[in-house]
């Protein structure tokens, strides 16, 4: 196959990239297409790597209309909603239900997730999901996380499945420290998580102080742990939207334990916008974390769209673009070069963040060829005009196309 007329990442002029048994083996200015090899023309469309969704609950996905709505909007009537209806969860359900969430994401260019699952009351969606790993692996990758909703310390059953799910096949341990019954319930969370994923050699990702009370800190607990251990890089912490409420002199601390443990962070513009400042009247906070000074101080952060069209989040249509955009809003990122460049929160960020082999991702010569064609030539129009995607490549493959 042999791409023409491509501006890969931005690029001022364009490039043609040729593709041999699904990976790129060449790339340069007017190639000579060979004897019978597939020619897509690229008229000057933007080239960049998949994009990479960090956290999605596809357990819960489209499930709004089963599950009743949440008539407050806050976190917690979410939770309550989705407990009730995970009593009776049948395994064939989530999985169509799943599996209509990734063609959404397909769609859109994403080839990479990352979803939570709840084990807190069984391991009925965990299996649902592995099960569903395997068939769509072709794809589109998906990384498994076992998440224990309720608390890892609420009870044994909970412990146990999430250890039970760890050894089944869960790529990353979860928890959700600032929803265990104190703080001291909390650290030791935190505690045992980090010695599972030891014990089973998986990555970490925690929901961590996703509320808007300041004190709630265990991001510092999180990072400390992941700088002790040296597990670094594995460990990620999703919403951290405290942040919000810190003073500065704090975070200022924090920024610097967090670039020492190299923990990533997991930014959910569209929800935490929805689900943050339910107890404040005005001034109303935004309900994110603080992306822009976390970049700037070298700390890797990706995004994910959380939820879609379920008891947390009633919108949603799988476009990481409307991610990014919301919280290029929120962070005062409109500069035109950090709107140009913020497609890596959503492609390079976000394949560290999932801790992707550097050979496995990414446009250069030698490296699978995954990827995805815009209309627009540059990110800043595919932003500002929602230009879609003309092609998505995988594995030398065309899987989406608009033609």
């Amino acid at each position: 196959m042999l791409i023409k007329n491509v501006k890969i990442e931005n690029a001022d002029r364009e490039a043609d990239v040729r593709i041999k048994n699904g990976t790129i083996c060449e790339i340069g200015e007017n190639l000579k297409a060979l004897e019978g090899e597939e020619i897509i023309e690229g008229q000057g469309g933007l080239m960049l790597p998949p994009f990479v969704d960090c956290h999605i609950h596809l357990d819960t996905c489209l499930s709004l209309d089963a599950t009743g709505a949440n008539t407050s909007g806050t976190l917690f009537e979410g939770i309550r909603v989705w407990s009730e209806y995970r009593k009776n969860l049948d395994k064939d359900e989530v999985q169509e239900r799943a599996l209509r969430t990734l063609h959404l994401y397909q769609e859109k260019g994403v080839q990479y997730v990352r979803s939570h699952v709840d084990i807190s009351n069984d391991l009925t969606a965990f299996e649902a999901l592995l099960e569903l790993k395997e068939k769509v692996a072709d794809e589109i990758e998906l990384q498994l996380v076992a998440f224990p909703q309720d608390g890892v310390l609420t009870s044994e059953k909970v412990q146990k499945n999430l250890e039970t799910a760890v050894s089944m096949g869960a790529d990353v341990v979860g928890g959700i420290p600032h929803f265990e019954l104190t703080r001291e319930h909390g650290e030791r969370s935190i505690q045992l998580i980090i010695e599972l994923a030891q014990k089973y050699d998986r990555l970490v990702d925690i929901h961590c102080d996703e509320i808007d009370d300041d004190y709630s800190r265990f991001l510092e607990v999180l990072a400390a742990k992941a700088y002790e251990t040296g597990m670094g890089k594995k460990v990620s912490a999703s919403h951290t939207t405290a942040m919000h409420s810190y003073n500065n002199a704090y975070c200022s601390k924090l920024f610097r334990v967090l670039k020492m443990s190299g923990v990533n962070i997991i930014a959910n513009p569209l929800v935490n916008v929805n689900l943050q400042g339910r107890f404040d009247t005005y001034p109303k906070r935004r309900g994110i974390t603080r992306i822009k000074e976390l970049l700037e101080n070298g700390i890797n952060v990706s995004m994910g769209h959380d939820d879609m069209y379920d008891p947390f989040y009633p919108l949603g249509n799988g476009d990481m673009t409307e991610v990014l955009a919301m919280g290029l809003h929120l962070c005062h990122m409109m500069g035109y070069r950090e709107l140009n460049d913020s497609y890596r929160i959503i492609t390079y960020n976000g394949a560290n963040t999932l801790n992707l082999e550097p050979e496995r991702y990414g446009i250069a010569v030698g490296r699978p060829a995954n990827f995805n064609i815009f209309k627009g030539g540059s990110f800043f129009e595919v932003l500002r005009s929602r230009q879609g995607i003309r092609h998505s490549v995988r594995n030398g493959r065309v899987i989406n196309s608009k033609e």
